[in-house]
C-alpha cells in the first residue's frame, strides 16, 4: 500500500513541472485565481501575493507537502519562496494543488519575506474546488467549497493581513491531521 501511495505522490510531483514547458505556470496560476470566485477580488487589490502553481502532498499516518513559488509586490516579481509542511494524524492518499497567499499591506508582505515564516497548525484556507480539504493558510479564513474553478462560492477575508486560497488540481486524500506550513524566502537576484 505504501509503495502505491509513494508512486502516486512521485507521479504528481514529477509531472507538475512539465506544465511550465508549455506556458508560464505563474501567470496561468494567477489567472486561474483571478477567475475563481472570491479570490478574484484579492488579485486586483492586494498589496502583494505569493503564488505556488504546484504543491504536492501525500501521507500515510505521517505526511508532508512541498512546493516552490514566487512572491510579487504590486504585480512585480520580487523573489522566490518555498513551502514545506509536515502533518501527523489520520491521512491516506496524495493530492496536488495550487495556492495563493495575498498580503493586504506592506507590513504583512514584509513579515512573510523577513526570512522563515510559518503558519500554525490551526491555519485554514479557502478551498475553491469541490471536496477540497483546507488546512493551510492564515488562521481565521473560512474553508469553503464550490462546484468548479470558475464558479467558486467561497468566504474569504484577510486575517492579520493575509488571506490564503487553494485550488485542487488532482488526486485523492483523506485527512484528519495536524500540521503547519513553513515558508522560506529569497529575494530576486540573490
Amino acid at each position: 500500500m505504501f509503495k502505491r501511495l509513494a508512486s502516486i505522490a512521485a507521479l504528481i510531483l514529477l509531472t507538475s513541472p512539465l506544465s511550465s514547458a508549455w506556458a508560464d505556470e505563474y501567470t496561468d496560476t494567477i489567472n486561474l485565481f483571478k477567475n475563481a470566485g472570491q479570490s478574484a477580488k484579492f488579485v486586483g487589490t492586494a498589496y502583494g501575493y505569493a503564488v505556488f502553481p504546484n504543491i504536492g502532498k501525500a501521507g500515510v499516518g505521517i505526511g508532508g507537502a512541498y512546493g516552490k513559488g514566487r512572491v510579487y509586490q504590486k504585480g512585480t516579481w520580487i523573489g522566490d519562496t518555498s513551502m514545506a509542511q509536515a502533518t501527523v494524524g489520520f491521512q491516506l492518499g496524495a493530492v496536488g494543488y495550487s495556492e495563493m497567499i495575498f498580503f493586504e499591506d506592506e507590513r504583512s508582505l514584509r513579515e512573510f519575506t523577513s526570512g522563515n515564516f510559518e503558519f500554525g497548525a490551526d491555519a485554514s484556507a479557502v478551498a475553491l474546488t469541490a471536496a477540497a480539504g483546507a488546512k493551510a493558510g492564515t488562521t481565521g479564513a473560512s474553508a469553503g467549497a464550490s462546484g468548479g474553478k470558475k464558479d467558486a462560492a467561497t468566504v474569504g477575508k484577510y486575517y492579520k493581513g493575509m488571506a490564503t486560497f487553494t485550488i485542487t488540481k488532482g488526486g485523492l486524500m483523506y485527512e484528519a491531521s495536524v500540521g503547519g506550513q513553513k515558508f522560506s524566502y529569497k529575494a530576486k537576484g540573490r
